[in-house]
């Protein structure tokens, strides 16, 4: 079967684009798995969909984003733990924690709390870019797949209308099909 337009010819028994330029033929050839595979390198290891894309510079980004989220929440988890144990010290009758001038018991557990519901909030926020970065590899795949040429533009434009004098504010969409 194949779907003709004037400049781009889809056979869908091969998966192959044809794009007619004024000047030349490009023949692509469609990889309907590329999404899923990017997704799936992706997720066994961050940025791996990224580098499968051939869109390195955003290797650094995902690991920079994926680290910042492991950092607080390996933090926030420390500080729990210590603020805990001298609470659990104070309880048993110990006067001897590093926040004894610093904090009443009451003070401890409301520093346990906050810092707790950090701990769990960084750890989502952390989930959240994971998923993300698959995400991000997955779109950018399907996206590698379309054909973007010149011949579309889209162009805000400002005009003044003349009866009642009155700026309007518009988009243009120009598609040239030559």
């Amino acid at each position: 079967m194949i779907a003709q337009t004037d400049d781009v010819q889809t056979l869908d028994n091969e998966d192959l684009i044809v794009v007619k330029d004024s000047t030349s033929i490009q023949k692509m050839k469609l990889d309907h798995l590329r999404p899923s595979r990017a997704a799936f390198y992706s997720a066994i290891l961050p940025g791996l969909g990224q580098a499968y894309n051939k869109k390195y510079w955003k290797i650094p980004v995902v690991y920079a984003a994926i680290g910042t989220g492991v950092y607080f929440y390996t933090t926030n988890n420390r500080d729990y733990k210590k603020v805990r144990n001298a609470y659990k010290r104070r309880l048993a009758g110990f006067q001897d924690d590093e926040f004894q001038d610093r904090f009443t018991d009451d003070g401890l557990l409301q520093a346990q709390n906050t810092l707790r519901r950090n701990k769990e909030l960084s750890l989502l926020v952390t989930i959240g870019l994971y998923a993300l970065n698959i995400i991000d590899a997955n779109v950018d795949a399907h996206l590698m797949q379309f054909n973007v040429n010149d011949d579309l533009s889209l162009k805000p434009h400002y005009k003044i209308e003349e009866f009642d004098n009155v700026g309007r504010l518009g988009l243009t969409l120009n598609l040239n099909l030559n």
